[in-house]
């Protein structure tokens, strides 16, 4: 089953609580949390302190993605308060320290991403592949939400599916960036597992029916 994952980039943060309180009820099965360091991406969002209150508040999967520079730096202050997952960017750093990092994800317990910008091709994960538990697709450029989803970034998911089940690799693929109820189904139709959602969710009158709509249940 497709699982859907609210982003809390587009929560309502003076009341984070009763946001995260909704999306669970509304039938939400992760929540990703972005965090962005001003450098890596043109944004600054939110980063340990938020994510170990959150921890705190709720015991739902906690899906980090760090838009970071060298994100090695941190995956065991990320693992410490929380994380259930810890997805790094491909790009945020050299070919040895990112397999460093995934390693110490593992390490560490929690379960790996590898994170790919659009530009990125899909082949550029393969040396990394047997390190991931995850590989997210980012179908806009990241830092900030509410960007048009680039829907030519979709034979990605494809290929890389048949690589990683070709030498028997298991990991899911997630997809991130303008998604709604149309490009979800798109994006599952190419292959996404995990669909991150923020401002089609959080800004839904009915957050429950616009998470069955993204995960395809249109009853």
């Amino acid at each position: 089953m497709i699982k859907i994952a609210p982003s809390i980039l587009s929560a309502d943060f003076a009341r984070l609580g009763a946001e995260v309180d909704s999306v669970r009820a509304g039938g939400a099965d992760w929540l990703h949390f972005d965090v962005m360091d001003g450098i890596f991406v043109p944004n600054i969002s939110v980063g340990v302190p938020v994510l170990k209150s959150l921890r705190k508040y709720t015991d739902m999967f906690l899906d980090v993605h760090l838009m970071i520079d060298r994100p090695g730096r941190y995956v065991s202050a990320f693992s410490e308060a929380g994380a259930d997952l810890i997805c790094i960017h491909l790009e945020a750093d050299t070919e040895e320290s990112i397999h460093a990092a995934l390693r110490e994800i593992r390490r560490l317990g929690r379960k790996a991403g590898l994170a790919l910008k659009p530009a990125t091709p899909w082949d550029a994960a393969l040396p990394y592949l047997e390190e991931a538990d995850m590989i997210l697709v980012m179908t806009v450029e990241p830092g900030f939400g509410g960007q048009k989803f680039m829907a030519d970034i979709l034979p990605k998911l494809g290929r890389l599916r048949d690589c990683a089940e070709g030498l028997g690799i298991s990991c899911l693929l997630e997809v991130d960036g303008g998604v709604n109820p149309m490009t979800a189904a798109l994006a599952a139709a190419a292959g996404a597992e995990v669909l991150v959602a923020g401002s089609d969710v959080f800004g839904a009158p009915d957050r429950a029916a616009r998470i069955r709509e993204l995960r395809g249940d249109r009853t």
